[in-house]
Formats: C-alpha cells, structure tokens, sequence
C-alpha cells in the first residue's frame, strides 16, 4: 500500500472522528453528568432497595438521547449568541463542523428516537415527561424566556427538574410525593448554581443582550439571591426526611452538605461585598463547582439510604 493511500485513509479517520466529537459536543456531555446523578439515585428510592440493572440501563440511555435532544436543539436555537461569548464560540455549529440543518435534523432523530426507547423499556408516563421536558428546556427556556427575562434560569430550569421525575415513574409507572419533593429540590438549586457562572461571563451576556441575572444586577444582590436560594434549597431537602421515611445516611448528608453550601453562598456574598470596598475578590466559581458537589453527595445519599437498615 502507498504511502499517499495510507495518508489519505488516517485523513478520513481523523475527518471521521472529528465529526463524531463535535455531534457528541453538541449534546452538552457534562450536562449529562447531572443528569444521571439526579435519575439513578432516585431508581433506587422508588424501588426502596435495588431497582432492576437493566431497567436503570434502560432510563440512562433513554435519558441521555433526550438530554442531548435538547441540547442541540438548544444550540440550534442560539447560534447567534453562542458565536459572541468566549465561553460557547468553539461550540461546533458556530465554528462550521457541524451544518445548523444537520444540528436540527440531529436534534429531532435524538427527541423521536429518546421518546420511542422509553416507550419499549419503560411505559408511556416516563416517555411523556421526557417529551415534556424536552418541549419545556427548548420552547419555554430557550425561545421564550432566555432572552426576555433575567429570571430566565429560574423557570427554565424546571427542565433540569424532569430527571427525578422520570427515574421514579421508570421503576413505579406513576409519581408520588418524595419525587416532586426532590424535584423541588433541583429547582431551587439551578439558581444558586448557574448564577455564580453568569457572575463570571457576565460581559459575555451583556454583549449579547442576554438579561442573565449576573449582567443585569450587581455582584452583591445576585450573591443575596444565591444565599436565599442556597437555604432553600437545603430545607427542601430536609422535607424528603419525614415525607420518605429517610434514614441515618442522607439526614445527616443533607445537614452537613447543606451546611457547607449555605456557607459557601453566604462566602461569596461576604466577597462581593467586601470588593466594592476593593478588599476581596469574588470567586463566584467556587460556588459553581460547590453546588454539583453538593447535589452529588445529596443524591447519592439518596441511593445509598434505600440499602440500609437505618
């Protein structure tokens, strides 16, 4: 075989996986990571024990193809912006590896393909919510409420909510009250936890006149709000106690975790305020990275509870 043959079929390999990277980017793969640490915990709390291996397979995979529907559709949507921030400009429809026809065919193979699965190996409750959550993260947040309001994440992130429900109705075909408790509890930590990022893109959103609350409000009133959020969000948890019969393991997880991430909003508001008085710094990251953290351990709290006999 010639050397120019060789060379042109590790061309095609190279071409070849360079797209396979940037539809596997477009489906938002860290977003996905929440999305499995909020699903199969609550397998586990609706099945009181071990939930069926193949079932929680099932869900994952389900899970992630309408995780990354919306996703795409997301950045279908918002092209236009994703090109003027340094965060998103590399996102593979703004830099041309990936056509926004190809992006918008993707995105809907994913929506109908998600919705069928779910209806093989689950039932139709699990496949509506996931149709559900995936018309609300692309019609309500992403055209509707993204750019008109800078309460935008708050009712937007009613999408990121669906997991929980879906992981429960999976295993029980139905839906209770320990699921919306922690529905609930998802809902009031997307604030506190996607606020602090705007904090540190916030030129990016005023470039694009996208009213995120970091742009629009100072440092220290968006570190107010993450602090109310923040205490929130750990009474919530709180609630899953009495309501679900939680044992030993998560009453003390969601205490002590709460408790340092209620310390690290109250930290960054300390920050913010002292800045303007040019003492400190603000590290409104720490706080991003602080609350998957926190939702990780609380949600494998939730996992681990079910198995124990206290």
């Amino acid at each position: 075989m010639s050397t120019t043959v060789v060379d042109t079929e590790r061309t095609s390999r190279q071409r070849l996986g360079r797209k396979i990277r940037a539809y596997v980017a477009l489906t938002k793969p860290r977003v996905l990571e929440l999305l499995l640490v909020s699903t199969v915990p609550v397998m586990f709390l609706a099945a009181q024990g071990m939930p069926d291996l193949w079932l929680v397979l099932a869900t994952v995979i389900g899970g992630s193809l309408s995780a990354g529907s919306a996703a795409t559709f997301n950045m279908y949507i918002d092209r236009d912006i994703d090109a003027h921030m340094a965060r998103t400009e590399n996102r593979p429809i703004v830099t041309g590896e990936i056509s926004p026809r190809n992006a918008l065919v993707f995105a809907w193979a994913l929506a109908v393909i998600s919705t069928g699965w779910f209806l093989l190996t689950t039932n139709p409750l699990t496949a509506f919510l996931s149709a559900f959550a995936i018309f609300f993260y692309v019609v309500i947040y992403t055209m509707i409420l993204k750019r008109r309001t800078e309460q935008n994440i708050v009712w937007g992130g009613i999408a990121g909510c669906f997991p929980v429900l879906i992981g429960w109705a999976a295993v029980t075909n139905g839906l209770d009250w320990a699921p919306f408790i922690l529905f609930a509890l998802v809902f009031l930590w997307t604030p506190p936890h996607y606020w602090p990022l705007s904090i540190k893109y916030a030129s990016d959103y005023e470039n694009t006149d996208v009213p995120m609350l970091g742009a629009t409000r100072s440092g220290s009133q968006v570190g107010l709000q993450i602090i109310l959020y923040a205490w929130a969000t750990v009474a919530c948890s709180l609630l899953l106690i009495p309501v679900a019969g939680m044992g030993l393991v998560y009453s003390v997880s969601a205490l002590v975790f709460g408790g340092w991430f209620i310390y690290e909003s109250h930290r960054l508001y300390r920050r913010t305020v002292l800045e303007q008085g040019g003492d400190e710094r603000p590290r409104p990251m720490r706080v991003f990275h602080a609350s998957i953290t926190y939702l990780t351990l609380v949600f494998v709290a939730v996992a681990i509870d079910p198995l124990l006999p206290f």
